[in-house]
């Protein structure tokens, strides 16, 4: 009789409404609790039993529970899962098949089901899978979680797991492009300039087979220089909607991975007939570029053209020869053009340094690997002259890009950076004025006022306000209209000088090809197509952070093993410690709390000023330089835990 009582269902919904309930995301701990964190920053212990019905990442809606001074919440309602798609292992016990996220705060051993394509005798114990979570307890009608395996990613034994790994879990693709079996010349429509008797250079790393750039530089007798950039042409083989051009544009870039390259273009193409390669005759997107002997540009043209390379340079050779180191000697129309490029770039740097903005040189780290993926070293390659040379001339090319698109078409793809988005901007005025830094709204969203106001912060060598301020500062966007580029101080930025490895300046190259022939431009590119660009720069750059990182763990256990001191700075805080980068290899580590001084208590940790204090007194913050000592190379989680050294 009780279980058609309306009375009694009211009475249960009125005890639901007036139960106290909130919304948050759980965030799990290598503990067995966890806390549920609301978007105003307040955070719920989520006691262990609670613990067993979700999953890092959930957001969920919770009762809240208190017994006397401690409060706690109990998960009810999954709002949104946390995990749906994931890279994972796979654990056979006595006929029971289940697989554990690859997630340094999931340990739950899901049960899991292959898919029925899939051959479950080829998938054995420790194999990488990815899998997808199809129960989970909160959900109705499921009572526990459930997961199904659609792919084996790698073999437990592969050499090559850090990469196949990486690359599953964000969803990129394994392996290049595949090619036609002939590329022909498209006929264009363009008449092409012969410049394969000019003596046309490249400059790249010594194992670099996609060169896209080459230069020749010519110095007036007034003063400045003509600059000639030559850019390889893959739209002179692959007309707009063939199958390797809508592959291109899926996949956006190239992957650029440590002794691993996934190509955007068919290797044929990437790295042979579009490639700049010496003495071979190639089609090229080219533009003269007058600079004036201040470093100012002057007037440019855009052609069509049959380049040839006469060198195929490296900047470590370059850099040495104008250093006059090293037994490298380039022929004389060879050298004297790479006088003139070394002057062309101290003038142009100059010129930015007053009417845009520098970005401070950092250095490079380069593994070297051997065949089966082991690190055998370290390298720190330091931005040089040579690198410098092809970098200013690079921001030059694609300056007058970007003029000759917002002029003559008004659109194509533009890369776009606000230092302070709007919503920011108030709060870094704000953090700016408990700095007694006190700034003027139009300096954070105004690039002419922020030039100013960027020059000022970098001649005060704060590293921790850098930092800090990096909070928040946005990130470069993709987008097809014009916009600031705040962090080269340019009024536009559109770039056409990687079209082997950027998707983006192959739709720049057909626009500037249809202003050459005086054909009426497309409708701008779609909001889903620059979204999408800007989303796969961030998976390139994460899977190469994840890559790298696994490198590290793999290179570093020895030294972790023997208590190895690093010099160090401090990148980030957080309530639980500081992340480090270590000087001498790039590698970051992990310094929790408890390894900074014997007592926790004593360890107060402000994470929103970047400011840790021991025994009453500041001890570190951001941007600090310190000494820290490897304690754990830990590859299940990819993370390195170090000490600091007194």
């Amino acid at each position: 009789m009780l279980q058609n009582n309306s009375v009694l269902a009211q009475l249960k919904q009125q005890i639901r409404k007036t139960t106290p309930r909130v919304e948050g995301v759980i965030k799990a701990t290598a503990k067995a609790f966890g806390f549920l964190e609301t978007e105003d920053g307040t955070s719920y212990f989520v006691p262990p039993p609670a613990m067993k019905k979700v999953l890092h990442g959930d957001r969920v809606e919770a009762v809240i529970h208190e017994e006397g001074d401690k409060t706690s919440v109990d998960p009810e309602t999954l709002l949104e899962a946390g995990l749906d798609r994931f890279v994972g292992r796979v654990q056979k016990r006595e006929g029971q098949l289940a697989v554990v996220p690859d997630h340094p705060l999931i340990k739950n051993v899901l049960k899991a089901r292959i898919r029925r394509d899939l051959d479950e005798a080829s998938i054995e114990e420790g194999d990488w899978v990815v899998a997808r979570l199809v129960r989970h307890p909160l959900k109705p009608d499921d009572r526990a979680f459930f997961a199904q395996i659609d792919e084996l990613v790698a073999k437990s034994s592969n050499p090559a797991v850090p990469w196949r790994v990486t690359l599953a879990r964000h969803a990129l693709e394994q392996d290049c492009p595949p090619a036609a079996d002939e590329w022909p010349l498209i006929d264009e429509g363009l008449t092409r300039e012969d410049l394969t008797a000019e003596p046309f250079f490249t400059i790249d790393g010594e194992k670099t087979r996609d060169m896209d750039d080459a230069l020749r530089i010519e110095t007036h007798e007034n003063g400045g220089w003509r600059l000639s950039v030559a850019i390889a042409d893959p739209t002179a083989y692959i007309e707009e909607g063939h199958a390797a051009d809508l592959e291109a544009r899926t996949r956006a870039f190239t992957v650029y991975l440590p002794g691993q390259n996934v190509t955007m273009l068919p290797e044929q193409l990437a790295d042979d007939l579009c490639s700049l390669w010496e003495d071979k005759e190639r089609p090229v997107l080219a533009c003269t570029l007058e600079i004036g002997a201040d470093g100012s540009l002057g007037d440019y043209r855009f052609f069509a053209a049959t380049a040839k390379s006469h060198a195929k340079l490296a900047y470590e050779k370059v850099s040495d020869w104008l250093e006059d180191k090293g037994d490298w000697v380039p022929s004389d129309e060879i050298g004297e053009q790479l006088k003139a490029l070394r002057d062309l770039t101290e003038a142009r740097s100059a010129w930015r340094a007053e009417h845009a903005l520098v970005f401070k040189d950092t250095p490079d780290y380069v593994f070297d690997l051997d065949a089966a993926g082991n690190v055998l070293g370290i390298r720190t390659e330091d931005r040089r002259i040579a690198n410098r040379m092809i970098e200013e001339s690079m921001i030059a090319a694609n300056a007058c890009c970007a003029d000759l698109l917002a002029t003559h078409v008004g659109h194509g793809i533009f890369n776009v950076h606000r230092a302070f988005e709007p919503e920011k901007a108030e709060a870094a005025q704000e953090f700016l004025a408990t700095q007694e830094i006190e700034v003027e709204r139009e300096m954070l969203t105004e690039l002419p006022r922020y030039r100013e106001l960027k020059r000022a912060l970098e001649s005060r060598e704060d590293a921790w306000l850098d930092v800090r301020l990096r909070r928040f500062q946005g990130f470069t966007s993709m987008s097809a209209l014009p916009g600031p580029h705040f962090g080269l101080g340019l009024p536009a930025y559109a770039t056409w000088t990687s079209p082997i490895r950027k998707y983006g300046d192959m739709v720049n190259h057909r626009l500037i090809k249809r202003v050459l022939k005086g054909e009426q431009a497309p409708a701008e590119a779609s909001q889903q197509l620059t979204d999408q660009l800007t989303e796969r720069r961030r998976l390139n750059r994460m899977a190469e952070r994840d890559v790298k990182d696994w490198l590290y763990v793999r290179y570093l256990t020895s030294s972790a093993e023997n208590q190895e001191a690093f010099d160090a700075e401090i990148m980030a805080v957080n309530r639980g410690g500081m992340r480090v980068r270590l000087v001498a290899n790039g590698a970051t580590a992990f310094v929790p709390a408890p390894l900074m001084h014997s007592d926790r208590s004593k360890v107060v940790i402000d994470d929103k000023e970047g400011r840790i204090q021991i025994e009453g007194e500041e001890r570190y913050k951001l941007g600090d330089s310190l000494r820290v000592a490897l304690t754990e190379a830990r590859e299940e989680t990819r993370s390195l835990v170090a000490r600091p050294v007194d």
